[in-house]
């Protein structure tokens, strides 16, 4: 009865790291969340910052001098902005719950050792992952095939499944999940849909999660699939909307010749403040989502462990 409690203290004195030792990594973990976290600070401080003060002393930590104007500019394009903004939130929320279904449906049937067609599928997901079509064909496809100019679905199927994602969806079935809970399902009678939607889902949360995090930064974060296919203003996305704003005062701002009567409004515009403003308006809802899906996916790692 001693020998493993001396093992056992043993191991916990090797495994042990002592005070100084447990400061430093402390200390340097601190300075890497502090480095990760300190640019955003500072894009915050800036939008906040009067414009005249940025074109004087450059960018501070401490403003010499705040001002409004960039959120005020923000606000005054704001029916155009709310309109762009539910735009981004529909096609986030719509492609990242399809994308999710498809990717834990293509996984499951991937995963399966038994399936028929589980070679075929392999090879039709990690072939796009190492060769792509590109831009030009899937452009050609979409536009004239599919017919996804000024359309819904051209924010969200190009990016609704990606051969990543599945691998990931794949690689967590096989070794998470049993196979003898699987059989034994099959023993009582179910089948494979009520397998999946009854024993699997529920023990792959930290999957689903992981992929809800990937698809909601990939939609929200996405502007080139509307440069690309939509021309209608009113389907346009924050992103794209806020990047067309940055470009068009940077445009108007270095073409003086072009507007002669607006040259007092532009070099009024508080342009690098509004540029920082535009970054806050896009990371923030994202950064409010992210613990969300972190709360899930910490808990879902302690649900449905088999038991003895």
């Amino acid at each position: 009865m001693q020998g493993p409690n001396k093992d056992g203290s043993v191991l916990n004195k090797l495994n042990a790291i002592n005070h100084p030792t447990n400061l430093v990594f402390n200390l340097i973990l601190a300075f890497f969340a502090l480095a990760c976290f300190l640019p955003f600070i500072v894009v915050i401080i800036l939008s906040f910052t009067d414009e005249a003060a940025i074109q004087a002393v450059g960018y501070q930590l401490i403003p010499s001098k705040t001002s409004l104007k960039a959120y005020e500019f923000l606000w005054n394009e704001r029916d155009v902005i709310f309109g762009a903004l539910g735009m981004s939130v529909l096609a986030t929320v719509t492609g990242t719950a399809l994308g999710v279904a498809l990717t834990m449906l293509l996984g499951y049937v991937m995963s399966r050792p038994d399936y028929k067609l589980k070679g075929f599928l392999t090879w039709m997901v990690f072939i796009p992952m190492i060769f792509s079509g590109g831009m030009v064909a899937s452009y050609v496809i979409n536009i004239q095939l599919l017919d996804f100019k000024n359309s819904f679905h051209a924010l969200i199927l190009p990016l609704v499944v990606s051969s990543f994602n599945v691998i990931i969806a794949r690689t967590f079935f096989r070794t998470t999940i049993p196979d003898s809970i699987i059989e034994s399902a099959q023993i009582d009678g179910a089948n494979q849909l009520l397998i999946f939607g009854v024993i699997v889902l529920p023990i792959s949360k930290p999957v689903m999660a992981t992929l809800g995090l990937f698809l909601s930064f990939a939609f929200w974060n996405d502007w080139f699939l509307s440069m690309l296919y939509i021309t209608n203003p009113k389907m346009y996305t924050l992103q794209y909307l806020l990047q067309q704003i940055v470009a068009n005062i940077e445009f108007m701002a270095k073409n003086p010749g072009l507007m002669v009567s607006m040259q007092e409004y532009i070099k009024s515009m508080p342009r690098e403040s509004v540029r920082m403003a535009i970054a806050v308006v896009i990371v923030l809802p994202i950064a409010l989502v992210y613990p969300y899906f972190q709360k899930y996916f910490i808990s879902g790692l302690t649900i449905g462990a088999v038991k003895g």
